[in-house]
């Protein structure tokens, strides 16, 4: 993982030099001047996404860092698995039971983080095959809070895929991620920022990625239950800290909003083209079972009982 790191690090220092490719972090096609300061080059400020989660182990990625999370109701947040580990690497994470981070809720500027907006954590559930056959399998995971959460202006959920909602399978699709991952300047950004970006063609993303990308040797295996997206029309793209954020889409059928996909390969940064997502509808199985604390108990039970009646028919 460090010796992607640093060739990310050497590459990045030659991108960035440019304003139009300084992308550490995510942006925007760009609001009016007014709305964005020299700070945010490569990311416009969200001023309120009520369904994005901070989760925090320390301020740079030695110490854990950040990441992201989406609430998807009043005691569960979605993310990915490897940010429940300080030391992301899969030999690492083999070798160690997942941490539990400080979690925050319904705030925008990451420091001084405020203490009202923490929320205590009950569990986290990883998914049963996270990590299977590479660092990017099944890279998923719940987190259940100890209590549930009063809704607001600045916290709700978003809603997951109902059956037919596939947009990240059309073209012409495009999302809104945010997060406050690396700038510029390689450290987080204090202010949470968005990033509207186009879904791509699986099988290009899947072709660029086959061997390793560009500058990076670690890049996901795309698979069907993957998908990709592109830089913005500035060349901007997501980076370190950004990862468990849920790609949002407008459904234009109904002017619905849901999570497409989770956020799962965060490094692309300025170096390479696209970022990885977890396609949402291929796992809502799991995630259902998970928050109604499931069990193969009670699913034989269900069954036992639904197959008992239909025999007396």
């Amino acid at each position: 993982m460090w010796s992607s790191l640093a060739a990310l690090l050497l590459v990045s220092g030659v991108c960035l030099a440019d304003e139009h490719l300084a992308s550490g972090h995510r942006g925007a096609l760009p609001p009016p001047p007014s709305h964005r300061s020299r700070r945010m080059v490569g990311g416009s400020l969200a001023y309120n996404v009520p369904w994005q989660v901070l989760l925090y182990f320390g301020d740079n990625v030695l110490d854990g860092g950040i990441g992201g999370g989406a609430l998807i109701s009043d005691r569960w947040i979605l993310t990915t698995g490897r940010n429940l580990f300080v030391n992301k690497s899969r030999q690492a994470i083999q070798k160690h039971q997942a941490s539990i981070p400080k979690v925050y809720l319904g705030i925008t500027k990451r420091s001084p983080l405020d203490p009202s907006k923490e929320v205590a954590v009950e569990k986290v559930v990883l998914h049963p095959g996270f990590q299977n056959t590479s660092e990017w399998d099944n890279n998923l995971a719940l987190i259940k809070l100890k209590d549930a959460v009063v809704f607001s202006k600045s916290v709700m959920p978003i809603p997951l895929p109902e059956r037919g909602q596939d947009l990240e399978e059309q073209g012409g699709t495009r999302g809104i991620v945010t997060g406050w991952g690396w700038g510029s300047v390689f450290t987080f950004s204090n202010f949470l920022k968005y990033l509207v970006l186009p879904v791509v063609d699986r099988n290009i993303c899947r072709a660029e990625y086959r061997h390793g990308g560009q500058v990076l040797k670690d890049t996901p295996k795309v698979e069907d239950h993957m998908f990709c997206t592109g830089v913005s029309p500035l060349a901007e793209n997501v980076c370190f800290g950004d990862e468990g954020g849920v790609l949002a889409v407008l459904d234009p059928k109904d002017d619905q909003v849901y999570a497409a996909g989770i956020l799962s390969f965060d490094k692309s940064c300025a170096v390479e083209k696209y970022a990885v997502y977890l396609k949402l509808s291929a796992y809502l199985p799991w995630i259902h079972s998970v928050m109604r604390e499931d069990s193969e108990e009670f699913s034989a039970l269900r069954r036992a009982a639904v197959i008992d009646m239909l025999s007396k028919q």
